[in-house]
């Protein structure tokens, strides 16, 4: 960051598993972003997991500072569902973590995204690392903050295959309806999903030596690496690199699609269908277009530089 240069006021929405805790270390302790708020919501464990986690990671990167407030423990419509599988019973690999002695602030997770939305001096990026149950309940309950709302950097979605199912990015397919809402809002969005999530890693070297550190911050994220080598062969970056998007969007490779999301197929519900054609379609028989509202159109992400992001991640998490 140059001198004299503002870092980017940032609000982030996670469901805090291993990758969310990953991607939050790496928002709080980056000098060009200035996290002002972090909500929950119900996502890759429940709820209460998701804010005893959130508040954890902040104590061992020092910025107990930083707001947290508990939002939605279910989808708009359904029951929630966990990846506990992916992320350990407690979500965070079961490291086994001291509980904080902080608690959460009173105020529910949108009346805390529509203060510090409303309360800024400039408009606010929101970073998404979830379903997004609690950005589409605020832009519902609070349509007039979607014009203090910078973009949307949305980590879920895919233009090609999914991971909860063939076809479906887990954060959209967890709550379809919300990231429709979401989708079709008009807010600029980056949607950065699966075409690129899996390209920024950690190799086991440099998770070991994040492990070994004697800042908790940085011990922190190795062992979570460590958790996502051992478990799956890789030291996937995940949320992180969503974040990293933010710091340095030149990393990114984006283009402009029309999207919706898949609500009501038996095989395909979450899916995010992101329309590249680039032709012209018939209004005459293409529902996608022809609807009653139109698709969102969304910076889709189709590659990231992802060395550059590893670099990043390991230069910013190991400073402390």
């Amino acid at each position: 960051m140059s001198t004299g240069e503002q870092p980017t006021p940032v609000v982030i929405d996670c469901d805090t598993g291993v990758d969310d805790a990953l991607a939050v270390l790496l928002a709080v302790r980056s000098p060009r972003l200035d996290v002002r708020a972090i909500s929950c919501v119900a996502g890759n464990v429940g709820l209460d997991d998701v804010v005893a986690n959130t508040l954890k990671v902040l104590d061992a990167a020092g910025a107990a500072d930083i707001p947290v407030a508990r939002g939605a423990d279910r989808p708009l419509l359904g029951p929630p569902r966990a990846a506990r599988h992916v992320h350990g019973e407690d979500g965070m690999a079961d490291l086994g973590l001291p509980a904080s002695g902080r608690q959460p602030v009173p105020a529910s997770a949108v009346e805390l995204l529509r203060r510090k939305l409303v309360g800024t001096d400039r408009p606010i990026t929101v970073i998404t690392l979830a379903p997004l149950t609690n950005i589409a309940l605020l832009l519902r309950t609070y349509p007039e903050v979607a014009g203090r709302i910078a973009r949307i950097l949305l980590m879920g979605g895919a233009a090609s295959v999914g991971n909860a199912t063939p076809s479906a990015e887990f954060n959209v397919w967890h709550d379809p309806e919300a990231a429709a809402i979401v989708l079709g809002s008009g807010v600029p969005i980056t949607m950065y999903g699966l075409d690129v999530f899996y390209e920024p890693v950690i190799e086991r070297p440099d998770a070991e030596r994040l492990a070994a550190s004697g800042e908790p911050g940085a011990r922190l994220a190795g062992q979570l690496l460590l958790h996502q080598i051992e478990r799956f062969g890789t030291g996937n970056l995940g949320d992180a690199g969503a974040v990293a998007a933010v710091i340095d969007p030149a990393g990114l490779t984006t283009a402009p699609h029309q999207i919706r999301v898949e609500l009501a197929g038996r095989y395909t519900r979450g899916e995010t269908v992101v329309d590249r054609r680039t032709w012209p379609s018939n209004p005459q028989h293409d529902e996608f277009t022809s609807g009653q509202l139109p698709p969102g159109v969304v910076d889709v992400a189709f590659a990231v530089e992802a060395k550059g992001y590893r670099r990043l991640y390991l230069d910013t998490v190991a400073r402390g």
